[in-house]
């Protein structure tokens, strides 16, 4: 385009006249504005020079060029940004990378967890129809005094035990070395398979003919004192005795035996022939025993087969049909599997032989021996949880139908022992298999993983769905209950050690352990507030609440925790987690990350509400920590707190609103605001606590202080703290337009969120509305929410995921995504932007803009980008000449930008979009091609 041509076009973009609207809901172009209509007029180019040259009219044409300059400045001051009013902060805030953090957290949350079918006040017993299973076993610090462990228990696990991967080599290492010190995570079977191990053993050494010759030693006395007994043969125990103990390393100031330690122990016991197994949780004070020779993990028995062969179980206790074979109670029984091979060298209780020997087959030995490693699962991992799919309730069935009819299987209880059925316990076993498949039972479940005492719940209630003694509400109920066990289990007396006297071994613990103690606890809370962040971030979160918690359980010490004994192997395998490779959001980028989520979505709820409905002298550290993270920089971080914190507040709301919510609504920074409007928002989301939410926000719109003002207008843009849309808009405006427009930032900005809502079509009708009031603060408002339609991107104010129309086109201006995927509102966004455009103090900063919409136009690659959403919007915005002429020269502007020239081939693509052939002036087909 040549340079004359360009200087032949007016500085300025030529105003058109008004013209009736297209659509009915849309304003006049250029007119419906009143008196503000003549003030805020642009200049015609061609308009008639003044006649009157006296100094009077000068000094009055300059005021009014003044006026309209600040009324351009004020304008342009209110399209910035509300959320960078930070002092200091000027770059932009991450809006895409915090509506990505709270969706995430929001699906975390979202199961439901809190309606749980059993009484939790007294949660030691699980009492669901005529199932009743104890749970004090489950209960962290309930340790076992030594004694003979009973011949009928060891019957028990002889029969019933399922070997993890590796059982084989671990056996091998007992055999050969005497003494193992066996690695893994509460409730994984590892005292189980101890004890498998050290009754196989026993039963082929010195002490087969002895019916006590396996023993627990008592806790309280460690190493060096069981030691010393085997060695001096004190107690009257035979030769041949397997020992095991559990030593208590989890009490503050307790040291773990050193090296030294064990080789004595070993000694010791090979000098009587006997066996010891010493059992610890993996963990920074367990991990030089682990490390080793006598250190090995044991991986958690494999879900499906401990499902399997506990239903099993429970229906041949019941049925009294065993299948062919034997059932899993009896020699050969089978486990739903048949036959391992054709010397029965395998049954489904525990892999013994027939004749009762102690020793696999030696394909399995050979199978173990592959397995290698340090007693590692098949993924490295030292919990054995591999991918989490590995359990009965995340695979398929063995017809490959996970749920077409496992829902119909679950609805007809007692089918099995009714009169419509043949009542064969085979008929019985494989509606089991579908039914454990069910869809809805596996939500229900919501663990990945299965562990012993869980298999043996969830194979009861399956049982008793089947014989027809629980129904299925009974059923899912139940299955709900498996993760509040869980959680139980992680709090219940975590802290009741820090009163135990210290121990008596002669050694002076250095310092204080409260931090190693909380540790674990502060984890787990923390991966649940965070849960699918980076590792890195949960750690470290989990570091601010761990100081929280020691601080508050001992004020009088400051808490000590070394910098290098962290074991993040050790944390997966503590708090049922598993790592992922994942993207997290940094400045405005997705960049490769290592993400952590627990393993499976029940957990997340169940810990949060154990943490809040049983334990309330935790609230105090937890709010204080929750704060912490609402001024954390990081999205992925403070967005994900503030959705656990609008969970925590929805069991207590009193509680919530008065620790948690009003405080940081209150405050003098955005990101606590905004904290505090998503919290109000998740609690919204929950019907029971709808209505006081709406009150909250409603009174703080009317009443409020400007910070309160502020937050409400955040929470309303999510579209839930208002009865209607209607009801939102009225109050998002006398929000706007109060104190002359002090908050008009934040309302036009939650304005803009609502159009990406399915009620957007009323929006765009309300924005024609104020641009047509009396008042300028109304006018203002939605020229403002029009111009920021047109600068804000898909991603920074969408909920919905990827997949929808919306969401597939996250990185598009939203005026253009809309007008791409909502054809009927084309008419009207035009329109609206048309107004921006013709209206003085809002016309520079629309005509901006419109320059970023058409550079939108293709990527720098070439590729197209929102080409689709201009080839819809432009013949709306420039159907008259002079919107023509307008377009025309901001073209031509934008190829002369000697920063960022625009590419003459380019700028005829645009052109070509906005105005058809038979419409293109000889002079303009010449420039544009």
């Amino acid at each position: 385009m040549a340079d004359e041509a360009v200087a032949a076009r007016p500085a300025e973009p030529a105003a058109p006249k008004a013209k009736e609207a297209r659509s009915p809901e849309a304003p006049p172009r250029g007119g419906g504005r009143g008196d503000d209509r003549a003030k805020d007029a642009p200049e015609r180019p061609d308009a008639p020079e003044p006649t009157d040259t006296s100094d009077s009219a000068d000094d009055e044409a300059g005021e009014r060029e003044k006026e309209r300059e600040r009324a351009a400045d004020r304008f342009k001051d209110r399209t910035r940004d509300p959320l960078t009013e930070e002092e200091g902060e000027e770059g932009p805030t991450d809006a895409a990378a915090a509506a990505r953090a709270r969706r995430e957290g929001q699906k975390l949350l979202s199961s439901n967890r809190d309606l749980i079918g059993f009484d939790r006040s007294d949660i030691g017993q699980v009492h669901i129809g005529d199932i009743n299973v104890r749970l004090d076993a489950l209960r962290s610090g309930l340790l076992m005094r030594d004694g003979p462990v009973p011949a009928e228990e060891l019957l028990r696990i002889r029969r019933t035990h399922i070997e993890p991967d590796g059982y084989v080599r671990l056996r091998r290492a007992l055999e050969a070395r005497r003494l193992l010190v066996l690695g893994g995570a509460p409730g994984t079977g590892r005292a189980s398979t101890a004890l498998a191990l050290l009754e196989e053993v026993t039963r082929a050494g010195e002490g087969r003919e002895n019916s006590e010759r396996v023993r627990r030693a008592d806790p309280a006395r460690g190493v060096r004192e069981l030691a010393t007994q085997v060695a001096g043969g004190t107690g009257g125990h035979p030769r041949g005795t397997g020992y095991l103990l559990e030593p208590a390393l989890d009490r503050p100031g307790t040291l773990p035996p050193d090296g030294m330690d064990l080789d004595q122990l070993a000694s010791a016991l090979a000098e009587q022939g006997s066996y010891a197994v010493v059992v610890v949780s993996v963990g920074s004070a367990a991990n030089p025993l682990l490390a080793g020779r006598y250190g090995a993990i044991c991986p958690p028995a494999p879900t499906r087969e401990l499902v399997a062969v506990r239903l099993r179980q429970r229906l041949e206790e019941e049925h009294g049909d065993p299948v062919r074979g034997g059932g899993a109670g009896g020699p050969g029984g089978g486990d739903g599997r048949g036959p391992r091979d054709g010397d029965g060298s395998r049954d489904a209780g525990g892999g013994r032989d027939r004749n009762g020997g102690a020793h696999r087959d030696r394909g399995r030995d050979e199978h173990a021996d592959r397995d290698g490693g340090e007693g590692r699962d098949r993924d490295g991992s030292p919990d054995g949880g591999g991918d989490g799919r590995r359990d009965g309730d995340g695979g398929r069935g063995r017809d490959g139908r996970a749920g077409r009819d496992g829902g119909r299987s679950g609805d007809r209880p007692g089918r099995g022992a009714g009169p419509d059925g043949d009542g064969s316990l085979s008929l019985l076993l494989e509606r089991a298999a579908e039914l454990r498949e069910d869809p809805e039972v596996t939500e229900a479940v919501g663990l990945d993983d299965l562990r012993p005492a869980e298999a043996e719940l969830f194979a009861s209630l399956l049982a008793g769905h089947l014989r027809g003694t629980v129904s299925r509400a009974e059923l899912l109920s139940g299955c709900r209950g498996l993760a509040a066990v869980q959680a139980y289990e992680w709090f219940a007396g975590v802290d009741r050690a820090l009163a135990a006297p210290p121990p008596g071994d002669g050694r002076t613990p250095v310092r204080s352990g409260t931090a190693a103690l909380f540790h674990p606890v502060a984890f787990r809370i923390a991966l649940a507030v965070l849960g699918g962040a980076s590792h890195s971030a949960v750690s470290a979160a989990a570091h601010l609440l761990t100081w929280e918690l020691s601080v508050q359980s001992d004020p009088d010490s400051t808490p000590a925790r070394p910098l290098f004994c962290d074991d993040p192997e050790a944390d997966l395998a503590l708090s049922r987690a598993r790592p992922a490779d994942g993207v997290v959001d940094v400045a405005g980028s997705e960049v490769t990350g290592r993400l952590i989520f627990y393993r499976g979505s029940a957990l997340p709820a169940a810990v949060l509400a154990e943490l809040w409905d049983r334990h309330f002298p935790v609230r105090a550290p937890v709010v204080r920590w929750l704060r912490l993270l609402a001024d954390d920089p990081r999205p992925q971080v403070s967005m994900r707190a503030a959705v656990a914190a609008g969970e925590l507040s929805v069991r207590d709301f009193e509680h919530g609103y008065a620790e948690l919510i009003r405080p940081l609504a209150e405050a003098p920074t955005p990101r606590r605001r905004v904290f505090a409007a998503t919290a109000l928002d998740q609690a919204a989301g929950h019907a029971s606590h709808r209505r006081a939410v709406r009150k909250v926000v409603d009174n703080w719109s009317l009443h409020g202080t400007p910070a309160q003002r502020w937050t409400a207008a955040m929470a309303l843009g999510y579209g839930r703290c208002a009865d209607s849309m209607d009801d939102t808009l009225d109050t998002l405006a006398e929000i706007g337009v109060r104190d002359d427009g002090e908050q008009l930032a934040v309302a036009s900005l939650n304005v803009v969120r609502l159009l990406t809502l399915p009620e957007c079509a009323t929006v765009l009708r309300r924005l024609a509305a104020w641009t047509g009031h009396r008042r300028e603060e109304y006018q203002d408002l939605a020229l403002v929410s029009i111009v920021r339609l047109a600068l804000t991107d898909v991603d920074e104010v969408l909920d919905d995921e990827p997949g929808t129309p919306l969401g597939d086109r996250g990185d598009w201006p939203l005026l253009l995504a809309l007008a791409a995927t909502r054809p009927e509102l084309t008419g009207k966004l035009a329109d609206l932007f048309w107004t921006a455009l013709n209206t003085a103090r809002s016309r520079d900063v629309a005509l901006d803009a419109l320059e970023t919409l058409l550079r939108s136009a293709s990527r720098k690659d070439g590729r197209a980008w929102t080409r689709e959403g201009l080839a819809a919007l432009l013949p709306a915005l420039t159907a008259e000449e002079q919107d023509r002429r307008r377009l025309d020269w901001l073209l031509r502007r934008m190829m002369r930008d000697q920063d960022r020239p625009l590419a003459e081939e380019r700028a005829r693509a645009l052109w070509r979009l906005a105005v058809p052939a038979r419409q293109r002036r000889s002079e303009e087909e010449e420039s544009h091609g």
